[in-house]
């Protein structure tokens, strides 16, 4: 009998008075995969994991986690959550804090282990009043993981990071995707979507537009972009073969071209040197913009998905 799936949501339909959140979504996460949501602000993404944990009912649709309901996948302690505006309780340590929470499951994750996954060795003492707001985060991912849960649910966990914390954060993340957990995380840093998920699953106005790995979405635009340093004019370039925009800041020059290879010929020829020339395919920013910008100009978008193969 196979396994059940992570998350299994179907036909999930989130409403806010007459503003339609979520729209008869579904999304299907088998075990063992670390999976991004993208979308802008209001897009429906973390409506989509207050519904998944159960913390409303939603219009239409349900949600299993690990094959139960949200609230009895969540009391056996096979969930732990980070959610956006997650708060500590005031005027107490952070030891207090995660030995109240590791007194809650039957078989917590070992202190130290837990201590040294989510990097808060040497705040036990401190107060949570006097946390920065990357330690906060990884303290509140510490008590995501008191009952060593298989499945991890994540809103913007790293909003309040430094570039630092953000990138110490996602190597805890992909050790435990190495350990077999499931991960399901929204945020809106493109990169960490691009650098970490097994999958992305792209969210605009309630409804999943793309659903593939990175490089499968960003194969979804085409064209290149060609970019070389420019200290003197640009004159010229708009001109270019298969040159379809002029962009970079300071003496970078970025083309975006349908042609690259035209393109190429075209500067090869006109100028003595290219310092710095590269050429690469559509960035995972670009990918988003593009589908996002695309689903909103079409009425009722039909679903899709980058690859062919099932996710279930």
């Amino acid at each position: 009998m196979p396994e059940n799936p992570a998350l299994d949501v179907e036909g999930l339909t989130v409403r806010y008075g007459a503003t339609v959140a979520v729209d008869a979504l579904d999304l299907h996460v088998p075990r063992g995969q670390t999976v991004a949501l993208l979308g802008s602000n209001g897009a429906g993404k973390s409506s989509v994991l207050n519904a998944t944990l159960g913390l409303f009912r939603p219009a239409a649709g349900h949600v299993r986690l690990l094959g139960r309901a949200p609230a009895d996948a969540i009391r056996s302690g096979g969930v732990g959550a980070m959610l956006q505006h997650g708060g500590l309780p005031s005027e107490t340590k952070v030891g207090e804090v995660l030995t109240l929470v590791r007194r809650r499951y039957a078989d917590p994750w070992p202190l130290e282990d837990l201590l040294a996954t989510a990097g808060i060795e040497g705040l036990l003492g401190r107060g949570v009043d006097a946390l920065s707001g990357g330690q906060r985060q990884r303290v509140l991912l510490a008590l995501a993981l008191a009952g060593a849960p298989p499945l991890l649910v994540l809103d913007e966990p790293t909003s309040a990071m430094d570039v630092e914390g953000r990138q110490a954060f996602w190597t805890t993340m992909r050790g435990l995707a190495d350990r077999g957990h499931t991960v399901v995380f929204a945020t809106h840093h493109l990169d960490e979507a691009d650098a970490v998920a097994d999958r992305v699953v792209v969210v605009d106005a309630g409804r999943v537009v793309a659903d593939g790995s990175a490089a499968a979405i960003k194969s979804r635009v085409a064209g290149r972009t060609v970019s070389f340093r420019c200290p003197g004019s640009r004159d010229g370039l708009t001109g270019l073969p298969g040159v379809t925009a002029v962009g970079g800041v300071g003496e970078l020059v970025e083309l975006a071209t349908s042609d690259a290879e035209s393109t190429l010929r075209a500067l090869l020829a006109d100028r003595a040197s290219l310092p710095g020339l590269e050429v690469r395919g559509a960035t995972l920013e670009q990918a988003f913009l593009h589908l996002t910008t695309q689903h909103t100009t079409t009425q009722h978008p039909t679903t899709r998905t980058v690859d062919e193969r099932s996710t279930r």
